[in-house]
């Protein structure tokens, strides 16, 4: 059987491809500059490499943190503008003022104008590229979904809205028994007799399994995905491309054998990383309070005027091992306003004040926790902590929900970087995907990638 050739790409593939074709425009640019100019900030000579080096560094980095390399925000013109604009202008900002490595400051300004309008133009022509020409529909993944039918919604829709390019085209109902329809019309259902001529018309370039009992996978349907699978064609598990793409643990899919599928991070007990990352918080420990010291005056004030109460308030929160401590936050809410019980803070709650929302947003309200962090109470990056009368209530319902408390709570987490504030048990369910992602893949530079995304979140006033 012939092999599917289709072009497509992975997240990650994109990813690169994104940075690649970033560094390559970048030099295109300065070499064209240094053959019209005769200017240090275009000379691209082997004595001065190390320069257009440092800037590509400053571009990356700074592009990771205005989210240049997100790849919702590279598939959207206004946001595509908007993030280059912010990266390229830091960047070069840095780079004019970095001493020694980089070019003394012309005599005549103009030439730092044309310098960065050739790198914010080659940037943005090449993006637009990506936008109009590649990514496309023509560079999308066919795939076919193995599963039971009343399942296919969910399993579908939890895929597609995280890649458009990843795309469902047919299924094999896995549940003979299943008489239930579904709503994605365009999705095709699939005998199981026809299953290897659909996987040759129409270039799928993987097959997933997500059927959750095995008496679904019929002695001939496992035949039909071995001879698909010595053909040279992709079968995955659903679980593992859920958890690749959406870069969280699906533990509704998983069940009672959840722990079969959750290797913990070897960075849990590394001695080396957490010795580094305990030096590392109570540096910014350290720095966090000097800003919490700086504020408290304007805040004071402020607080007389809006808030109109205490300036601090401490509630107990859950910590590592199940461990209750009081956590330090800026008063954002009225005084009195749980009288009627604990309830779930949602992002436009009319308990918080004006004042304690611009407060939220811009995170300053969490600045106090730095004294949890010196206490070890809490992390800097970790699943946020939660209430206990809210873990027993999430727990009771969730198995797993537990299982974040095998590592100290942080400030910031990946839950917190990629999803809104939680304001359900529902929406619980999915921070708590996230938190187990961080737990399972926890490394330095997951934790670097969160760190980036929260200063994003500060700049861009993204706060809950």
């Amino acid at each position: 059987m012939q092999t599917n050739k289709k072009m497509h790409f992975e997240i990650s593939e994109r990813k690169v491809l994104l940075r690649l074709f970033d560094i390559a425009f970048i030099l295109f640019a300065l070499y064209l500059m240094d053959e019209l100019f005769y200017y240090p900030y275009f000379n691209l000579d082997s004595a001065d490499y190390f320069r257009p080096i440092l800037f590509i560094v400053y571009l990356s980095g700074f592009g990771v943190i205005f989210e240049m390399y997100n790849l919702q925000v590279a598939s959207n013109q206004f946001q595509i503008l908007q993030s280059v604009v912010l990266t390229v202008t830091t960047a070069t900002l840095v780079y004019l003022f970095t001493p020694i490595l980089s070019p003394e400051l012309p005599k005549q300004r103009l030439v730092i104008l044309i310098f960065y309008f050739t790198i914010l133009g080659a940037l943005l022509f090449w993006r637009f590229f990506y936008v109009y020409f590649l990514a496309t529909q023509r560079f999308s993944q066919n795939v076919i979904l193995i599963c039971n039918k009343h399942q296919l919604d969910e399993l579908v829709l939890g895929l597609e809205n995280v890649d458009p390019h990843y795309k469902i085209i047919g299924f094999v109902n896995s549940d003979f028994l299943a008489e239930q329809d579904f709503s994605l019309n365009y999705i095709k259902e699939i005998q199981k007799s026809d299953l290897l001529s659909f996987v040759s018309k129409n270039n799928i370039s993987e097959i997933v399994i997500a059927s959750q009992k095995t008496e679904g996978i019929t002695a001939d349907l496992y035949q039909h995905l071995l001879h698909l699978l010595e053909s040279g064609h992709i079968i995955r598990e659903y679980t593992h491309v859920y958890e690749s793409k959406t870069q969280r643990i699906p533990v509704q899919y998983i069940s009672r054998d959840f722990y079969r599928f959750f290797p913990f991070s070897r960075s849990n007990n590394n001695k080396l990383y957490l010795l580094l990352v305990s030096i590392l918080e109570n540096v910014f420990s350290l720095i966090g309070l000097c800003f919490c010291a700086v504020f408290i005056p304007f805040i004071f004030i402020a607080n007389i005027f809006w808030n109109k109460g205490p300036l601090f308030y401490t509630q107990e929160r859950v910590g590592k091992y199940g461990k209750i401590f009081q956590i330090y936050k800026f008063r954002t809410m009225t005084e009195n306003s749980e009288t009627n019980g604990a309830v779930f803070a949602s992002s436009n709650d009319k308990r918080i004040t004006p004042f304690g929302k611009f407060m939220r947003k811009t995170r300053i309200d969490e600045l106090p926790q730095f004294i949890n962090v010196l206490k070890r109470d809490m992390a800097v990056i970790g699943p946020r902590p939660e209430r206990p009368f809210f873990v027993k209530e999430i727990a009771d319902i969730m198995p797993f929900y537990e299982t974040r408390h095998v590592i100290r709570p942080g400030l910031t987490g990946w839950a917190q970087v990629n999803y809104s504030y939680g304001e359900s048990i529902e929406e619980s369910l999915i921070k708590l995907q996230y938190d187990l992602y961080y737990i399972k893949h926890r490394s330095i530079f997951l934790d670097l990638s969160i760190t980036f995304r929260t200063i994003t979140t500060v700049l861009f006033y993204r706060g809950q």
